[in-house]
């Protein structure tokens, strides 16, 4: 789940009634899981309730998994957008470790929210859960840069900070079906512990002389 979603170039520009027909049927999909779930939207129930062609949803997305790969992908951007060029301290103008808290605490967040989501968008026939890209790795490796601390191979910490991150709820993610979404205070506790660990880090560095 890493690599940026923010394109190096300049994308290829979609005919207007695509975009369209883009923008109408992931409306479409957030209707109707506020309506009734991931369980309501099929690839039939897209269609009607859009007002368009099934042949058109299935050029869209591709499978059922693909309506919901699409809406991460949407969401994941809009996410990034806030890290890159909203308020801080989730964007720009905080100092390191406030930004580095608010990411963590604000990742949480979209995965827990996304739950459901990213469960429906998983491929059943690939070993290891499906997900959208996101920029957490080179993101925190950035800020950890710009903490001005001395830590060793900044490389492998954001790696590992990553990981602590957004490992448990990816594994949670390959669990079967418990039939009821993590609530947000369940959800409390990690972005808790995630303060803890950046503040002691960066507040404390380990000593490398040690041992």
């Amino acid at each position: 789940m890493n690599g940026s979603l923010i394109p190096l170039g300049r994308p290829r520009p979609e005919r207007a009634d695509a975009v369209r027909n883009r923008e109408l049927l992931l409306a479409t999909v957030r209707e109707m899981l506020a309506d009734g779930g991931a369980c309501s939207v099929t690839m039939d129930a897209l269609a009607e309730r859009a007002g368009l062609g099934k042949g058109t949803v299935f050029r869209r997305f591709g499978t059922r998994a693909g309506i919901f790969r699409a809406l991460l992908d949407a969401d994941e951007r809009a996410f990034q957008e806030q890290v890159l060029y909203g308020p801080p301290p989730l964007g720009p103008g905080a100092p390191a470790l406030d930004r580095m808290v608010a990411y963590g605490q604000a990742r949480i967040a979209f995965l827990l929210d996304h739950h459901s989501v990213a469960r429906a968008a998983l491929d059943r026939n690939q070993p290891v859960p499906a997900g959208p890209a996101s920029i957490t790795r080179a993101h925190l490796r950035v800020l950890l840069g710009q903490a001005e601390v001395d830590l060793p191979d900044l490389d492998s910490l954001a790696v590992q900070l990553t990981g602590a991150l957004e490992g448990p709820l990816l594994l949670f993610l390959a669990m079967p079906e418990t039939g009821r979404p993590l609530s947000s205070a369940e959800g409390r506790p990690l972005a808790d512990s995630w303060s803890v660990l950046v503040h002691r880090l960066l507040s404390a560095p380990p000593d490398r002389e040690s041992g």
